[in-house]
């Protein structure tokens, strides 16, 4: 299995969702089965049926977690030595030169990609266009709404 990118911070939000669904949510669910079972015939018990469900869906998360955080390649944006490049975990100053609105972005893994949060995943258009470049450079993005320019003002490892 190849290794997936994922900040530091994306990798302890990812640890503490596991933390949480093996320590609590476990424990709940089983506690909400147990519940279930003791109201009589599980025939007829949509309680049952709805903790077993829930019992699925948290055991299935977890075990993808576990996959997502065994394929991780961890990358902490403050240890970074890119000499000004833009790379994956870097936070980017831009200017759409169209409408002259500043932006800023992390380049960040697909799973930490939050918009409005102001992270962009890396296999998003305006990431994958905007690897490999400089501050100064002036960047095409082939966005869906069409093509866009910006200037890379400043290259930040935060």
């Amino acid at each position: 299995m190849s290794s997936v990118p994922i900040t530091k911070y994306g990798a302890e939000l990812l640890k503490e969702e596991l933390q949480n669904l093996k320590t609590k949510e476990r424990r709940a669910v089983i506690n909400a089965i147990a519940e279930a079972r003791s109201h009589g015939d599980l025939s007829e018990n949509a309680e049952y049926d709805a903790a077993k469900e829930r019992q699925s869906f948290v055991e299935g998360r977890i075990a993808e977690l576990e996959g997502k955080l065994s394929a991780a390649q961890i990358i902490d944006p403050t240890t970074l030595d890119a000499e000004g490049r833009i790379v994956f975990a870097a936070t980017v100053h831009l200017e759409d030169l169209e409408s002259g609105q500043k932006v800023r972005y992390q380049i960040v893994g697909e799973d930490e990609a939050d918009l409005k949060e102001a992270k962009v995943s890396i296999t998003s258009p305006i990431a994958r266009a905007l690897i490999g470049k400089y501050a100064g450079d002036v960047v095409e993005v082939k966005a869906p709404a069409g093509p866009r320019e910006y200037e890379v003002i400043d290259v930040l490892y935060i």
